[in-house]
């Protein structure tokens, strides 16, 4: 009896020594973490200041910066920075159209460097027949200009230089492409239409000068008989070499037929 008593007194008191270990260890919890965090916010405290004082140094750094900027500008006479902005500005667009011919090179589109700017040679070719080249000499000035050129005039020069000249020299050069390429294809295929089939046309083939508007008669022969046909070609987009209207007329003794084909 006395050992069992002994033993529930041993284990009464280990029980009541653990629990009070427990309630130690919470206590010294409960007094660590506010001195941890006082800790931390010690840290930040001192980080935020030295923070502010790099904050207050780059603040003067930059008011002195912009005070020299200012002082340098007042001591350069207006005319002098307007002079070196214009002349940088002449430079920028001359090596911009260096680079779009040298780009352009191989599309028929070649020049060389002038004392007034830039000469552009405009090679035209159809169907793999390289035809007539024009020139335009430009002046890389402010505002850009042209001083000669051998564009035909009835090629609406003076109107795409409205359009592009002085905001996308590119698109310039690329659309003054256009109008000549497709004028150079239609004189090619009027030229050889008279030339190569001379023997099939009845009288001369009639055309303008920008080739946009083609007739002729021609006859075809089967079995012995004539059977003389008009046609007129008429081309509305000066930018192809296709016609867009075509009419044929047959020219019989006793009834005309009209054959016409849009787009």
């Amino acid at each position: 009896m006395e050992w069992a008593n002994d033993g529930k007194s041993e284990g009464g008191v280990l029980a009541h020594l653990e629990r009070l270990e427990i309630q130690v260890k919470r206590s010294r919890k409960n007094v660590e973490d506010p001195q941890r965090a006082q800790a931390v916010e010690s840290a930040l405290g001192t980080k935020i200041h030295k923070l502010r004082c790099l904050r207050d140094e780059l603040r003067a750094e930059v008011k002195q910066h912009q005070a020299r900027v200012k002082a340098s500008t007042v001591n350069v006479e207006p005319d002098q920075t307007l002079e070196i902005s214009e002349e940088e500005v002449a430079e920028r667009r001359k090596e911009n159209v260096k680079a779009i011919l040298q780009a352009y090179r191989f599309t028929g589109l070649s020049g060389k460097l002038t004392s007034r700017g830039v000469c552009v040679c405009i090679s035209t070719a159809f169907e793999g027949n390289l035809l007539d080249s024009y020139f335009i000499d430009l002046v890389i000035q402010k505002p850009l200009r042209i001083h000669h050129h051998s564009i035909p005039v009835f090629i609406p020069l003076e109107e795409i230089s409205a359009k592009y000249l002085q905001t996308n020299i590119q698109h310039f050069l690329f659309c003054l492409c256009e109008y000549l390429n497709a004028y150079a294809g239609r004189k090619y295929q009027a030229d050889r239409l008279q030339s190569d089939f001379a023997a099939f046309l009845a009288g001369p083939l009639r055309r303008n000068s920008l080739c946009n508007l083609l007739s002729f008669t021609y006859k075809v022969e089967p079995r012995g008989q004539s059977f003389p046909f008009c046609a007129r070609l008429l081309y509305k987009d000066l930018t192809t070499a296709l016609p867009t209207d075509v009419t044929v007329t047959y020219q019989g003794k006793r009834k005309y037929c009209t054959f016409c084909s849009h787009d």
